[in-house]
């Protein structure tokens, strides 16, 4: 056979190949895939791969893995076979060995332009102090149908500089357990308190007009919760909105804890609007928060909070009704 003739045939079968399968990578415990462990999926793609996007499917399964997606490892995504039976678990918590909560992740995303679709990320530690199950640092991380499972500090939105964005996912936790720096988009999601505590510890650097933005969500709580706030500052100039969302009984009538720090008050930017639910009677909330005003709204869409300077936009053509 000719040379050229030889490579077309390569070339060919490679992007027919491609074209039968929309994954690059799959996933499977029982050897039928690629890779048994994700990990090893991940640390297969190129370094920052030329071509973009890395697909990686991920048959059902439990998968006990401390998984990170590193600096270099641009352009993952993760796609489960089964939001419910595609499992990515863990069990570290911040007593173990004096680990500290940042050591405790399940899933440490550091690359950029992550995403994660239809799958499970969980710390499943029995409540012994913080126990991370998902932390991101990298910029541009979307988290579409997934489910966070955890207790304390469940989800951890890392690096003031990272963009966020969490559509359509089931999250839940005790204390602060969706916490820290990041700008995040959250829509349609389902929140879960399964402690009377904390939801929120936004840590918003000072200077950054947004932080996390709450939209469309449903909360909800564990039959015996009764005494939640939305949240309460980390540190100085948190910020956090909560709109159009329905807020469950067990949302306190002052919505909004200072953290015992009194300063904090003067910086905190928590605000809501247009909420529904037995939670979101405003009358009776903490004088340093306050309700959005219809103008003031229209700046919050996701095309505005998560633009920066390269105009991204994850839920495309997104509209407020």
């Amino acid at each position: 056979m000719k040379p050229v003739l030889f490579s077309f045939l390569v070339l060919w079968g490679c992007t027919l190949a491609r074209a039968q399968s929309p994954y690059d990578i799959i996933v499977a415990q029982d050897g039928s895939g690629t890779f048994t462990t994700i990990q090893e999926a991940v640390n297969s793609v190129r370094d920052y791969r030329p071509e973009g996007e890395t697909r990686i499917y991920i048959r059902k399964g439990v998968y006990r893995e401390k998984l990170v997606i590193p600096a270099f490892k641009t352009g993952i995504t993760l796609i489960g076979e089964s939001v419910a039976e595609t499992i990515i678990t863990y069990s570290d918590h911040a007593n173990i060995n004096k680990m500290g909560t940042f050591k405790t992740y399940t899933l440490l995303v550091l690359g950029s332009d992550f995403r994660a679709e239809n799958l499970t990320v969980e710390n499943n530690a029995p409540q012994l102090g913080q126990a991370v199950a998902v932390h991101v640092e990298g910029d541009r991380a979307v988290f579409r149908g997934c489910r966070l499972l955890g207790n304390q500090d469940t989800l951890f939105t890392g690096n003031g500089d990272s963009r966020q964005c969490y559509a359509e996912c089931y999250i839940e936790g005790t204390t602060d357990f969706i916490f820290g720096p990041a700008t995040a988009w959250f829509e349609r999601c389902t929140i879960r308190s399964k402690k009377n505590s904390y939801i929120t510890a936004a840590s918003t650097p000072q200077g950054h007009e947004f932080g996390y933005v709450f939209n469309r969500c449903t909360l909800i709580a564990d039959s015996a919760v009764s005494k939640v706030y939305l949240g309460r500052p980390w540190r100085a100039y948190a910020a956090v909105l909560f709109m159009r969302c329905n807020l469950g009984g067990h949302i306190l009538p002052a919505g909004w804890h200072n953290w015992n720090a009194p300063e904090r008050e003067e910086t905190a930017r928590y605000a809501e609007f247009r909420n529904t639910g037995a939670g979101a009677d405003t009358l009776r909330r903490v004088p340093w928060a306050y309700r959005l005003s219809s103008e003031k709204a229209e700046l919050y869409t996701p095309q505005n909070v998560l633009k920066g300077c390269d105009m991204w936009n994850p839920l495309g053509s997104w509209s407020p009704n």
